[in-house]
């Protein structure tokens, strides 16, 4: 399993990062405080 994107989503008291590969899937999302 290899981690092609990360994204962030900025919103007004939580941050969320998520990865997906290559495939679309998935890898992880999760909400920083």
């Amino acid at each position: 399993m290899q981690v092609t994107a990360v994204g962030l989503d900025l919103a007004k008291n939580v941050f969320q990062v998520h990865g997906i590969t290559s495939d679309g899937k998935v890898v992880f999302n999760r909400p920083l405080r």
